[in-house]
C-alpha cells in the first residue's frame, strides 16, 4: 500500500501534544483552514469515536467528498485511526509521538487503497493527503504555541480495592449530577503531586498517596487536565463528599453506566486499563 509521512519537531512533551492532538477542536480548525471539514459528537477523541469529515478533492471547486473514520488508539506515544467508509477502499492515520530534548517529534504516517490504483495515487491521493497533514502539522504547531502558558488542573484517580471513586458534581448547573475524578487547579509554587494531595484532603477529607500520570494531557476551557493515579494512605479516614453531592466506588464494568463530565469521559480507556 502507498503511504506518506510528515515529521517534525514542535516545543511540548508528548503527553501535551497527544492531547491537543485528539482534541476536535484544533483539528477542525486546521483542516478547515485547507478548505476541509472534521466534525465529531465528543470534543476529546477517544477510541470508538468517529470523525465526520469533508475532503475538499479539488481546491477551486466547493464539493467535499464525505468520510468517516473511526479512533483506534489514543495513547501518551501513539494515535490512530482508520477508514470506515469514504472515497479510498482504505486509509489509516498513525501518529507517532517520541519525546526528543526540543520537545517531542511528531511522525504522521498515511496509508491507503485508492479506487484508481497506480494511476490515482500520484496525480489526486498523494497530493491530497500531503495538504491535509501539512495543514495538521501547522494548525498542531499553532495550538503547542498557545498552551504553553495554560494552567494546569488535576484530577485524582483514586484506586482502592480494584475500585476507582467517582463524584457527583453540585455546580455549575449544567454539570450538576455528572460523575467525575475530583481534583482542582494547580496553585502557583505547587507542583502536581502535591495539589493532588491537597484537592483530595479538601474535597474528600482523605489523605492520599499519589502514583503517577494516567493517559494524555486533556485541553479544556480552564486549561490542561491531567489525571493523576493515587492509593489512600494507610489510616486515612474514608473519603466524604465535602464537595460533591455523592461519591460511589466503582469496578471497571461500571464505569460506562455513569453521566461523566466530557474531559473524564475521555479517559475512561484508560482508567479501565488501570483496574483489574
Amino acid at each position: 500500500m502507498p503511504a506518506e509521512r510528515l515529521s517534525y519537531v514542535v516545543t511540548a512533551g508528548p503527553r501535551t501534544v497527544a492531547g491537543l492532538l485528539r482534541d476536535s477542536t484544533v483539528s477542525a480548525a486546521a483542516l478547515g483552514a485547507a478548505g476541509h471539514r472534521f466534525a465529531t459528537d465528543a470534543r476529546l477523541l477517544a477510541p470508538g469515536d468517529h470523525v465526520r469529515l469533508g475532503v475538499r478533492g479539488v481546491p477551486w471547486l466547493p464539493v467535499r467528498l464525505p468520510a468517516v473514520t473511526v479512533v483506534d488508539e489514543v495513547s501518551p506515544t501513539r494515535i490512530s485511526t482508520s477508514l470506515l467508509r469514504g472515497p479510498l477502499h482504505a486509509l489509516t492515520h498513525v501518529t507517532d509521538l517520541v519525546d526528543v530534548p526540543a520537545g517531542t517529534r511528531v511522525t504522521d504516517t498515511l496509508t491507503w487503497r485508492a479506487p484508481l490504483g497506480l494511476l490515482g495515487d500520484p496525480l489526486v491521493v498523494r497530493p491530497l493527503l500531503r495538504g491535509v497533514l501539512t495543514a495538521r502539522a501547522a494548525g498542531l504547531t499553532s495550538a503547542v504555541a498557545g498552551a504553553a502558558d495554560a494552567r494546569v488542573v488535576v484530577a485524582t484517580a483514586l484506586i482502592d480495592d480494584g475500585r476507582l471513586l467517582a463524584a457527583r458534581r453540585t455546580r455549575p448547573e449544567a454539570l450538576a449530577g455528572r460523575w467525575e475524578l475530583p481534583g482542582g487547579s494547580v496553585e502557583a509554587g505547587e507542583d502536581e503531586a502535591d495539589a493532588v494531595v491537597r484537592e483530595c484532603k479538601e474535597e474528600l477529607g482523605a489523605d492520599v498517596e499519589p502514583c503517577g500520570r494516567l493517559g494524555t494531557d486533556l485541553p479544556i476551557d480552564a486549561g490542561l487536565l491531567r489525571v493523576h493515579l493515587a492509593r489512600l494512605r494507610p489510616g486515612s479516614a474514608p473519603p466524604q463528599p465535602l464537595d460533591h453531592s455523592a461519591l460511589r466506588w466503582v469496578s471497571a464494568s461500571e464505569l460506562d453506566a455513569l453521566p461523566w463530565v466530557d474531559a473524564d469521559r475521555a479517559v475512561l480507556h484508560d482508567l479501565r486499563a488501570a483496574l483489574p
